[in-house]
């Protein structure tokens, strides 16, 4: 995304050049040469991520119910190259480790707990999300605790999805895991259709300073530029109309 307004702003300039405009050329070409270097050496992205990441997260004692999910949003799945097999992405495994950490704390007393696995196969690698991480049960999860969902393409739709799960469930206590920098895209949807829950971060990622652009900066700015879209988005469907009607919320 980043890397695209730079192409636009360079193009932009190089014509306006050679039609001798050129104020409005140089004036691109610096905001050009400002963003080159704001995103690619770390403060644009870190800035963005910081913003993001400072939504509440628990950090206290998690307060239990009676009956208690843990939502865990898909975060991609791979296909492993000469096998066949698919595994979880590599962003993927702070979030299933925290769901499973939650577990073994909510089971230990003897709670009742399930783990709602949230995403379907958006690739097309022929297997979900949330049947590739049902691996979960080598952590300690029992199978009869898992709830998959394997509809969902996108977080909208893993909110829009788990909804009627949880609800059928009977859940008095939900946790939404997912990474730090998701956790307020994915708060607001659940929300809207009625799920209340607990974010927790499984894990955060950052921006890095550097004296020379990285393209791991871009990367970063890509990521938080593409949370703040759908944040927004969501506003103006809304204002819209647009949006599917909110679902009065029924959990704590």
């Amino acid at each position: 995304m980043t890397v695209n307004v730079l192409l636009v702003l360079i193009v932009l300039a190089a014509a306006l050049a050679r039609l001798k405009w050129r104020r409005c050329s140089r004036a691109l070409l610096a905001s050009a040469l400002i963003l080159l270097l704001a995103a690619g050496c770390g403060p644009l992205p870190i800035w963005l991520m910081a913003q993001l990441q400072s939504s509440p997260a628990a950090a206290a004692p998690i307060d239990w119910g009676q009956r208690n999910a843990i939502v865990l949003l898909g975060a991609g799945a791979e296909r492993v190259a000469g096998s066949g097999k698919i595994e979880a992405s590599l962003v993927a495994y702070g979030r299933i480790g925290k769901a499973a950490e939650l577990y073994r704390e909510c089971r230990r007393p003897g709670r009742e707990c399930k783990i709602e696995v949230s995403g379907g196969d958006a690739r097309g690698l022929g297997q979900s999300e949330a049947a590739v991480y049902a691996d979960l049960q080598r952590l300690g999860v029992d199978a009869a605790d898992l709830l998959l969902e394997t509809r969902s393409m996108n977080t909208w739709q893993n909110a829009q999805f788990s909804s009627p799960l949880l609800k059928a469930y009977g859940a008095d206590r939900v946790l939404l895991v997912s990474s730090a920098y998701h956790l307020r895209r994915a708060m607001l949807y659940f929300t809207h259709f009625g799920v209340h829950a607990v974010p927790v971060s499984a894990d955060h990622v950052d921006g890095m300073l550097s004296w020379l652009p990285l393209s791991y900066n871009f990367a970063m700015a890509d990521l938080a530029l593409h949370e703040y879209t759908g944040i927004v988005r969501y506003h103006v469907y809304n204002a819209m109309g647009w949006n599917v009607a909110a679902t009065k919320s029924d959990a704590r």
